[in-house]
C-alpha cells in the first residue's frame, strides 16, 4: 500500500497541473476507479476539469473531495529539483502538490481500493468530487459539480476533504469548519487639486483616514467555542496620479473579512456602511462574498476521524476551524458533516513543496479506517 500510494502521488506530481489546468490528473485516476465499479462524470466547465464518481446508489454516501490544481512553482532556480519531477530525498517525496494536495487523492484511491477488495459489498456509497479550480478563482470547479448534484437532488452524508492540516505531526489537527470571506473594493470620493491649494480641493485619502481608523479597531464579534473572532483587513490602497504635487480625486481601499458564524454576511456589510455615513464620505462599495462559514459539530464523522487517527498513529487529533477557505464551503450546502484532513501543512504554497514518505501509507490507512466506521461500523 506504501508503495502504491506513493507512485500514484508521484505519477500525479509529474503532471504540471497549475491551476486551473488538470493537465491530466483525472486521466490517471479515472481507471483506476472504473475497475472498482464506480460511475464516471466528467464536468467541464470553462478550462476547468471536474470529476464525480460514485460507487453504489445507497446511504450514507461518503464522499473524498479533493483538487488536483496546484499553485504556481515560483523561481525555478530556487527550486533544490525540477518542481514537476517527483524527487526522494531524504525520506521525503519533493514536489509542487506535494502536500497540497495530490498525496491526499491519491491516499483517497488506494485506500478505496482496500477498502472495497475487504468489504465489495459494502453498504452505502463511496464518492470522489475532484476539481481542478481550488487554487484559483474556484468559479467552476466544486461549486459547479454542487450544484449539478442539488439539482438533482443528490446529497452527501459524510465528506472527506484532503485539504493539508496537520501541523507539527501527522494527525495532530483535524478542520470541522473554516470562516467565511467577504471582501469590499471601497472607493471614497474627494476632489482633485494641486497640494499647494488644499483649500481648493478634498483629498480622499485624509477623508477616508479617520473611517479606516475606526473600522481597523472594530471588535466585530467575540467569536464562539468553535472559531476565533471575525476579523477586518485592509490589503490594497490605490489613489493618486504619480505626480506628488496633485491631491488626487478618488482613493480605492480593498479590504476583506474572515469571518466567524458569529456574525453574517449582512451584518458586517451593515455595520461598514453605518462608519462610512458617519465620517460623512462621498463613496460607493462592491462587495464579493467568496464563501460563508461553515462548521461539523462533533459527532459521528469528526468521531470516525479522531478514532482513525488515533489507532493508526496513536496522536489525539484536535479540531480546528483555522486557515484560509477550503471548498468546504460549497460541499457543506449539500453536506451536513464536513472535515478536512491531509498532511503536514509547513511546505505548502512554498519552495521544495515537500511530504514526508512514512505519512503515505498511514494517511491512505486512515481514510480506510474512517471508511469502515462510517460504512461497515456505524
Amino acid at each position: 500500500m506504501a508503495d502504491a500510494t506513493l507512485d500514484l502521488a508521484r505519477a500525479l506530481i509529474a503532471r504540471r497541473s497549475v491551476t486551473p489546468d488538470d493537465a491530466g490528473c483525472q486521466d490517471i485516476l479515472i481507471p483506476r476507479l472504473e475497475k472498482l465499479g464506480f460511475s464516471i462524470e466528467r464536468h467541464r466547465h470553462g478550462e476547468v476539469e471536474n470529476l464525480w464518481a460514485r460507487r453504489g446508489r445507497a446511504t450514507p454516501v461518503v464522499c473524498f473531495a479533493g483538487h488536483t490544481d496546484v499553485v504556481p512553482p515560483g523561481p525555478l532556480d530556487q527550486w533544490l529539483s525540477d518542481p514537476f519531477v517527483p524527487v526522494l530525498r531524504d525520506g521525503k517525496l519533493y514536489g509542487r502538490g506535494a502536500a497540497d494536495m495530490k498525496s491526499s487523492i491519491a491516499a483517497f484511491v488506494t485506500a478505496t481500493e482496500r477498502f472495497v477488495s475487504e468489504h465489495p459489498g459494502h453498504p452505502g456509497s463511496i464518492a470522489l468530487l475532484i476539481t481542478s479550480d481550488e487554487e484559483g478563482v474556484a468559479a467552476d470547479g466544486t461549486v459547479k459539480v454542487v450544484e449539478a448534484l442539488k439539482a438533482r437532488g443528490e446529497a452527501l452524508d459524510c465528506c472527506i476533504i484532503g485539504e493539508p492540516t496537520c501541523e507539527r505531526e501527522l494527525g495532530d489537527t483535524v478542520k470541522n469548519g473554516r470562516r467565511g470571506s467577504l471582501s469590499g473594493t471601497l472607493v471614497v470620493g474627494g476632489v482633485q487639486g494641486h497640494v499647494a491649494y488644499p483649500h481648493l480641493a478634498r483629498n480622499p485619502i485624509h477623508l477616508a483616514a479617520p473611517a479606516l481608523a475606526e473600522l481597523a479597531g472594530m471588535v466585530w464579534d467575540r467569536g464562539n467555542d468553535y472559531f476565533p473572532p471575525t476579523t477586518w483587513q485592509a490589503s490594497n490602497i490605490h489613489g493618486g496620479t504619480g505626480a506628488t504635487n496633485v491631491i488626487p480625486g478618488e482613493v480605492e481601499i480593498r479590504f476583506n473579512f474572515r469571518f466567524s458564524t458569529a456574525s453574517s454576511e449582512q451584518s458586517l456589510r451593515t455595520r461598514v456602511h453605518q462608519v462610512l455615513d458617519r465620517h460623512g464620505l462621498d463613496y460607493r462599495i462592491k462587495w464579493l462574498l467568496s464563501g460563508e462559514p461553515y462548521f461539523t459539530a462533533p459527532g459521528k464523522l469528526v468521531q470516525a476521524m479522531q478514532d482513525a487517527i488515533r489507532e493508526e498513529c496513536g496522536v489525539s487529533a484536535g479540531l480546528s476551524t483555522s486557515g484560509g477557505t477550503s471548498d468546504g464551503r460549497f460541499i457543506a450546502g449539500i453536506c451536513p458533516q464536513v472535515v478536512e484532513f491531509g498532511p503536514l501543512n509547513t511546505s505548502i504554497h512554498k519552495l521544495n513543496e515537500h511530504v514526508e514518505v512514512s505519512h503515505l501509507e498511514r494517511l491512505s490507512e486512515i481514510y480506510r479506517r474512517a471508511l469502515v466506521k462510517l460504512l461497515v461500523k456505524p
